[in-house]
């Protein structure tokens, strides 16, 4: 009998829906007179549909939400050992490992694709891959890394401390957050399969026309990210909710922790435009499988709609993937500078400065599409105002670095590096904001540069902070400091090498996703190659240190940083309810070296008089 509460389970049932979904497709269409009952792409979406409701229910959901829809009792949630963390676990510490160790292993599978890249790179002319072949690389590169940066940090350091950064037991809808991580899987399957069914040709852009005439890879990856933008939605509405309405008594809006304002503004975000990148690859795949022609120009349609459609949510979408990394940043330099935060408030309006400017910049990716030339100066002036709320943050950093008493552990050095980074990929976007240098820049590999200062400089040296300020917190283990500032300066020196050398090639006009170019550019993509192997080679000192640490690191205190915040005056790892007695908080989160309240305390309730009777007044507490 297959049992409905883990990934076999999901397995199983997950395959059984796909085959019933493609049959009943089949049905259909024999039933209304297709002449060919077998239209692929048509069936595998069906399929699909069919087939990811299985693997949820299988995996777990029926048993720990499903139920309940019928009025049958559900089973709780396994609370000990590793099989929790293979089936439908509604506490958010599991989801926040679950979530952390998948996109770890993503992030490795789509290094080891950026390694291929620059191994074909290296000299011009083909070497290891026809052109079609460098075309999926490339892509599956771009949307695995993309996916990376979109969720790592909102997915596993954000599930994880979070509620407890504002003394909650939980999420607000614990099982709305199990199933935003159990969607992930079916998104990964999906686009791991597309190299045999075609593979993706379009990069993770995925422009028509192009994305609907090619092959069946194509489906797949828009039914993968219509999946993965369905998760980033819902785990946005759990994190405003949670954040709004769960606060520890006495945790005011001007006293929440820097990392909570940034994934409150960071879930704001993905709320409102997700949206965009799934209706436009839904209406690729409506016209790749149901006959519409919203981008075929010969039967009205238009290409460039879907480009406005796209870059309305992929230009926030930078900013749903940096946000985090600033609020990382921001968190651990004030920890660690044992000062108090400067400019608090001036931090927090330069995030919502960011979520009200970052819907109107989209177009500035569109000045050589051939969009009305009278709209490129204001989208110049809306793109250039942005910096303005960014630049904020920086000074806030750095004001907070500022004759403070700097504790440099390995999350400190690369909060800092974040902030470095960063400003390179800040400076290297006004040429990009500005007309007639992007019109020179544009789609060549001064972008690619840029865009990897920004993200990869920005958000993922945020995430490598984050986790390793709260990797005792999480695993109840302390790591190697020499081995984790080894990884640091090996990580740091080898990303400003690659990325810093990779504007010269787009300088002089060296267009990306090509896979073959002319000989003149041969000696400097030698270089960032090397550079690039360098860089890849960094990370297996870090995946090294962290299984080694997690399985036989020293036992860490619970608050080995001695921190203010909430999360470390608790247990590493903590309790099922996160804390022993509800948290009160006191003082503020950043008030080191002031004759301050602490930040939080944890008043103990009375217990119920024995002998019952009445119910009546525990409450308060």
């Amino acid at each position: 009998m297959l049992r409905l509460n883990s990934v076999f389970g999901g397995l199983g049932l997950g395959l059984m829906g796909f085959y019933l979904g493609m049959a009943v497709a089949a049905l259909l269409r024999w039933a209304f007179g297709y002449p060919e009952v077998w239209e692929r792409d048509l069936n595998v979406s069906v399929g699909y549909c069919f087939g990811l409701i299985g693997w949820l229910m299988g995996v777990g959901m029926w048993g720990r939400w499903g139920r309940e829809w019928f009025g049958l009792k559900t089973y709780p949630s396994p609370t000990k050992g590793w099989a929790r963390y293979f089936t439908f676990n509604t506490d958010h510490k599991v989801i926040g490992i679950q979530y952390g160790v998948t996109f770890l292993i993503v992030f490795l599978l789509a290094g080891s694709l950026a390694m291929l890249i620059r191994a074909e790179l290296a000299v011009n002319e083909l070497q290891f891959f026809s052109k079609a072949q460098y075309n999926s690389l490339m892509s599956m590169h771009g949307i695995l890394m993309v996916a990376v940066a979109v969720a790592s940090v909102i997915g596993a350091l954000g599930n994880y401390v979070v509620p407890l950064m504002i003394g909650a037991e939980d999420m607000a809808f614990p099982r709305l957050n199990a199933l935003t991580f159990w969607l992930v899987p079916p998104t990964a399957v999906m686009l791991l399969a597309t190299p045999f069914v075609g593979g993706l040709e379009t990069g993770w852009t995925a422009y028509p026309p192009l994305s609907v005439v090619t092959q069946t890879g194509q489906t797949f990856f828009n039914l993968a990210i219509i999946t993965f933008g369905l998760t980033s939605i819902l785990g946005a509405l759990n994190f405003i909710v949670t954040i709004i309405y769960m606060r520890a008594p006495g945790l005011t809006w001007g006293r929440l922790p820097v990392f909570v304002w940034a994934m409150f503004v960071t879930s704001w975000l993905a709320l409102l435009y997700t949206q965009g990148f799934a209706v436009a690859l839904l209406m690729v795949t409506l016209d790749r499988v149901g006959g519409m022609s919203f981008f075929d120009a010969a039967n009205g349609g238009d290409p460039l709609l879907y480009q406005h459609v796209f870059w309305f949510y992929s230009h926030p979408a930078v900013y749903i993937m940096v946000i985090p990394g600033f609020g990382i940043a921001l968190e651990v330099i004030a920890h660690f500078s044992r000062k108090p935060f400067y400019a608090y408030r001036y931090a927090v309006g330069a995030f919502m400065g960011i979520l009200g400017l970052s819907g109107i910049v989209w177009a500035h990716h569109m000045f050589t599409s051939g969009m009305p030339n009278y709209l490129h100066g204001p989208f110049l002036m809306m793109t250039e105002a942005i910096s303005i709320p960014t630049g904020l943050i920086f000074l806030c950093a750095l004001g907070t670095i500022w004759m403070g008493r700097l504790w440099l552990t390995t999350p400190m050095l690369f909060a800092i590096a974040v902030i470095f980074n960063f400003a390179c990929g800040g400076v290297t976007g006004i040429f990009l904001a500005d007309v007639p240098t992007d019109i020179h820049l544009h789609d060549t590999y001064f972008v690619v540069a840029h865009f990897h200062y920004t993200i990869v400089g920005g958000e993922i040296f945020g995430l490598f902070a984050g986790l390793y300020y709260w990797f005792p917190k999480m695993t109840g283990r302390m790591y190697n400091e020499r081995l984790a500032k080894l990884h640091f300066w090996w990580m740091f020196i080898g990303f400003n090498i690659t990325f810093f050398v990779m504007h010269w090639p787009g300088i002089q006009g060296m267009n990306r996703r090509i896979a073959d170019y002319p000989e003149a550019y041969q000696p400097v993509n030698l270089a960032v190659s090397l550079s690039a192997f360098l860089l890849g080679a960094s990370f297996l000192v870090f995946f090294y240190n962290m299984i080694n640490s997690w399985i036989r690191g020293p036992i860490a205190e619970a608050n080995p940083w001695h921190a203010r915040t909430l999360e470390w005056q608790t247990s590493s790892p903590p309790p099922l309810e996160n804390f022993s007695s509800p948290p009160r908080v006191t003082g503020n989160p950043y008030d080191y070296g002031l004759p301050k309240p602490p930040h939080a305390t944890f008043p103990q309730v009375a217990p119920a008089p024995a002998g019952g009777g009445g119910g009546g007044g525990g409450g308060g507490g």
